[in-house]
C-alpha cells in the first residue's frame, strides 16, 4: 500500500498524539493507517508501509484487537489474515472511553474507596487529607455515574448533546450563589 502524502502526514501525525495520549507510537500509526486504508490489509503490508518490525506490527495489532479498534477480516483465496479498523468515529469513541475507563478509573476508584475507608480507620491522617481523598472519590464515582447513563444513549441523542454545547446548560436548574458547590470542587 502506498501512502500519498495527506496520508502519510495523518499517519505521523496520529502516531504522536498517539504517543502524548499514553499510547504507543507504533499502534496509533498502524490504527490510523488501517483506518485510512481503502481494504483489509495484512501484518506484512502494514510493516512495509510503515517501516515497522513485524513483531512490532503483530504486538500492536494484538493491542488494536483487545481494545476492539481493529478486526481480522477474511479475504476470499488469502489464507493470511487481514485486518481493518473500525470505521464510525462514535464507536471509536466509545470503545476508547470504555477501556480507558475500564483501565484507569475503575482501578482508581477502588483504591480511593479503600484509602478512604482506611484514613476514616485509622485516626492518623488528618481531616483535610481525608476530606481531599473523599472528595476526589465523590468526583470519580460522580463522573463514572454520568457516564454510565450517558453511554446507554442513542447515537443521534448523543450528537445531538454535543451540537448543543454550552446551550444545554439552560436545562441545569441554577444554584444560588453561597449553596453547597458540585462533587470534587475545591
Amino acid at each position: 500500500m502506498r501512502l500519498t502524502p495527506a496520508m502519510e502526514r495523518y499517519v505521523l501525525h496520529w502516531g504522536e498524539m498517539g504517543a502524548r495520549w499514553g499510547v504507543n507510537r507504533s499502534v496509533a500509526q498502524i490504527h490510523a493507517l488501517l483506518y485510512l486504508a481503502p481494504k483489509p490489509i495484512t501484518a506484512e503490508e502494514i510493516a512495509d508501509t510503515l517501516s515497522i518490525a513485524r513483531s512490532n506490527v503483530s504486538m500492536s495489532l494484538k493491542e488494536l484487537l483487545a481494545w476492539g479498534l481493529v478486526q481480522r477480516t477474511p479475504v476470499k483465496g488469502d489464507r493470511r489474515d487481514h485486518f481493518e479498523a473500525l470505521r464510525d468515529n462514535w464507536e471509536i469513541l466509545t470503545r476508547i472511553v470504555e477501556e480507558r475507563k475500564k483501565r484507569e478509573i475503575d482501578p482508581t476508584l477502588s483504591i480511593l474507596r479503600a484509602c478512604a475507608m482506611e484514613a476514616a480507620a485509622d485516626g492518623q491522617t488528618a481531616a483535610e487529607t481525608r476530606q481531599r481523598i473523599e472528595g476526589l472519590l465523590e468526583f470519580l464515582e460522580t463522573l463514572s455515574l454520568w457516564y454510565g447513563q450517558v453511554k446507554g444513549l442513542p447515537k443521534p441523542v448523543l450528537i445531538g448533546l454535543l451540537k448543543m454545547g454550552g446551550r444545554v446548560a439552560r436545562f441545569v436548574p441554577k444554584k444560588r450563589a453561597g449553596k453547597a458547590r458540585g462533587a470534587g470542587d475545591g
